[in-house]
C-alpha cells in the first residue's frame, strides 16, 4: 500500500509537469484502438481521476474514438464485454465521455443494441454508420460537448472498409466511404462550429482526405491504424493515440496571441503499475475469476524482459524470419497487440500480443525492393508524417542489403492476400509454405526453457 500511495503521489506531480498550457480553460483525454485491453483499463480511468485532482476546477472531457472492443479477448467474448461497457460507466461517472464508433464496437452485439448498452453506461456515442434496415443512423453524426465558457461540436467518422466489421453485423452495416461523407456533411455540421472535434476511426488514408475539408483550429483526433503520433496543420492538430490503453492523447485549451481557440496536444504513458479505479478493478477481478479457464493459464513461453507492443511485435516478426527461414518477414501491425509480461507468458497473454493466426506465404524480390519495403517498415512516434500511410509492416530483415540480389521474404496469408495494401506496386506473386502457422512458428522462440 505504501509504494502504490508513493507511486499516485509522484504521478501527481508528473501530471502536474506536462506541457499544459500556462492558462488552460479545458483538457480532452482522447484514447483509440483499446481493444479490450484489460491490464490498463481501470488504470485509464485512474489516470482520468489524477488529472482532474491535478487541474481542479479544470472542464474535463473523454473521447474514445473507436475499437473500444476486442472480439479476439476470449474473457471478453466469454463475458459479452462486461468490463467494457464498466469501463464506460466508470468514465461517465468521472467526465463527460463520447464514443465514436469503429468497426470493432458491435463485437458481442448488434450495433443498435451495442449503442443502447453503451448509453445506458451514461457515455454518449457518436457515429455517421447508418442502419442499412431503417435508413436511419445508429447514433447522431455530430453531439454538442460544454467544455467550460465554451461549447464543442464533436463529429464522428468510421471506416468504410466492410471486412473489417464482424461477418454477422455486416448485412446491417450503410458505411459511406469517410471523403465524401465529409465533403458532403461537414460544412453542415462544422460551420460555425466555436471548437470544432473530429473523431475518426477511417484510417490515415481516408484522414488525409478529410484533412482540408476542416476549418482552421479543428481538433482533429484518429484511429484504427494503431500508430502514435501528434502533427499540426495550421492551427489544426491531427493526432493519433497509438493502441492498448498504453497511452492518453491530453489535448489542452487555451487560447493564442490573438484570443483565438488553440489546442495543444500532448501523449502521456498509462501505467501498469499506475493507481486504478477501485470499482472498475473490483469489476475486472470477478470478471476474470468468472471466466479464466485452465488453458488461459497455461504457460507457452517465458520472455527475458516485459516487451512493450511495438517492441514484442518486432520480436514475433524476427522469430518469424526464423521459424520460415527467409532473409526477411513482414506483418501488418495490426495482426499485434498486447505487449508482453517479463517471465512466464500465459496462452492469454500471448493471444493478446499475437491478435491473429494464418499460414504463412513467401516470394522473392530483389534488393532494391526489400530496402524499400524496410524503409516503409517499423513506423514510431518519430516517422515523419509523409511515410504514414496507414497500416503498415513490422519487419526483420537484414542489416545490410545487396540491390544487385535476390532476397526470399515472408508474410501472413492476410499480408499476402492484401498484397498492394502492404506491400505495393508492382504486386508480389506469393506461394503459401505448407504446415507453417504464424502462431505455432513464433511461438517456439517464446517456449520455456528457451
Amino acid at each position: 500500500m505504501q509504494f502504490r500511495a508513493a507511486l499516485a503521489v509522484l504521478l501527481l506531480l508528473a501530471i502536474r509537469a506536462v506541457a499544459a498550457p500556462a492558462r488552460p480553460e479545458a483538457l480532452v483525454v482522447v484514447l483509440g484502438d483499446q481493444h479490450s485491453a484489460y491490464e490498463r483499463t481501470a488504470q485509464v480511468v485512474g489516470l482520468v481521476d489524477q488529472l482532474k485532482a491535478a487541474h481542479p476546477g479544470l472542464p474535463v472531457a473523454v473521447i474514445l474514438d473507436g475499437d473500444t472492443q476486442e472480439y479476439g479477448n476470449a474473457i471478453a467474448k466469454r463475458s459479452g464485454g462486461t468490463i467494457d461497457f464498466a469501463m464506460y460507466a466508470a468514465l461517465a461517472r468521472c467526465a463527460p465521455t463520447i464514443v465514436n464508433l469503429g468497426n470493432h464496437e458491435p463485437e458481442f452485439y448488434d450495433l443498435a443494441e451495442t449503442v443502447r448498452r453503451i448509453e445506458a453506461t451514461g457515455a454518449k456515442v457518436v457515429s455517421n454508420i447508418t442502419n442499412r434496415a431503417t435508413g436511419q443512423p445508429f447514433a447522431p453524426a455530430s453531439l454538442k460537448l460544454p467544455l467550460g465558457t465554451m461549447e464543442a461540436t464533436v463529429v464522428g467518422v468510421s471506416t468504410d472498409k466492410l471486412d473489417n466489421y464482424r461477418v454477422a453485423v455486416r448485412p446491417s452495416l450503410d458505411l459511406a466511404p469517410p471523403a465524401a461523407w465529409a465533403k458532403a456533411n461537414f460544412p453542415a455540421l462544422l460551420a460555425g462550429a466555436a471548437l470544432p472535434i473530429v473523431a475518426s476511426h477511417a484510417g490515415i488514408v481516408a484522414d488525409r482526405e478529410m484533412l482540408p475539408l476542416v476549418p482552421d483550429g479543428t481538433l482533429f483526433a484518429g484511429a484504427h491504424d494503431h500508430q502514435r503520433f501528434v502533427e499540426p496543420f495550421g492551427r489544426t492538430v491531427y493526432f493519433h493515440s497509438g493502441s492498448w490503453n498504453s497511452q492518453l492523447s491530453l489535448a489542452w485549451l487555451d487560447r493564442d496571441e490573438q484570443g483565438r481557440p488553440r489546442w495543444t496536444v500532448e501523449q502521456v504513458a498509462v501505467p501498469l503499475a499506475g493507481p486504478a479505479d477501485p470499482e472498475l478493478q473490483a469489476v475486472i477481478a470477478q470478471v476474470m475469476r468468472e471466466q479464466l479457464t485452465d488453458a488461459d493459464r497455461v504457460v507457452v513461453g517465458r520472455t527475458a524482459a516485459a516487451l512493450a507492443p511495438a517492441e514484442a511485435a518486432r520480436f514475433m516478426v524476427a522469430a518469424l524470419r526464423t521459424a520460415a527461414g527467409v532473409d526477411a518477414a513482414f506483418v501488418g501491425n495490426t495482426t499485434f497487440g498486447a505487449g508482453l509480461p517479463a517471465g512466464e507468458v500465459t496462452r492469454l497473454q500471448f493471444d493478446a500480443c499475437v491478435r491473429f493466426d494464418g499460414k504463412i506465404f513467401v516470394t522473392e524480390v530483389d534488393g532494391a525492393r526489400l530496402k524499400e519495403l524496410l524503409a516503409a517498415a517499423n513506423l514510431t512516434p518519430e516517422t515523419p508524417f509523409a511515410r504514414r500511410k496507414g497500416e503498415f509492416n513490422y519487419a526483420a530483415g537484414p542489416d545490410d542489403v545487396d540491390p544487385a540480389r535476390t532476397y526470399r521474404i515472408a508474410t501472413t496469408d492476410w499480408g499476402a492476400r492484401n498484397t498492394a495494401r502492404y506491400f505495393g506496386p508492382p504486386a508480389l506473386e506469393w506461394r503459401e509454405v505448407p504446415g507453417l502457422m504464424l502462431k505455432p512458428g513464433v511461438l517456439a522462440t517464446l517456449a520455456p526453457g528457451k
